[in-house]
């Protein structure tokens, strides 16, 4: 599919006061969470929450500061998380695109929100039942 970038605008919500940040984002739905750079969490004066243990691409695991809140927006979605700090560039995985109902447009290489649902993003709150 190749590597995807989109703008995505971080804030810290605990603190309106400061400015938010706009930065290009990779798109990385073999992750789960959102990973800052240190440098952006700094700029937000993100809190350290804990320490998280994560497994990277090559297998190896490390222990990264894990703060928030922070807010993630994009077009007219938003949501809320708490951010790994690790790496050198913003990584949105799975559970904020989810949590926004972005999608994916592999033959565009971009991201948008979900054209089934445009103005307001869905989500399953229960699992489907099927009657048998």
């Amino acid at each position: 599919m190749g590597i995807i970038r989109t703008e995505f605008e971080f804030t810290n919500p605990s603190n309106p006061a400061l400015s938010s940040v706009v930065a290009n984002a990779l798109i990385d739905t073999g992750a789960v969470h959102l990973c800052l750079p240190e440098h952006i969490a700094l700029q937000l004066d993100l809190k350290e929450l804990e320490q998280r243990e994560v497994t990277l691409a090559n297998g190896r695991r490390v222990k990264v500061p894990y703060c928030g809140p922070v807010e993630i927006r994009f077009k007219n979605r938003r949501c809320f998380t708490g951010a790994m700090i690790m790496g050198d560039e913003p990584l949105v995985g799975a559970i904020p695109m989810e949590d926004m109902d972005l999608v994916i447009l592999p033959t565009r290489q971009s991201v948008d929100v979900n054209p089934a649902s445009p103005n307001i993003p869905m989500s399953l709150a229960k699992g489907m039942v099927h009657a048998h």
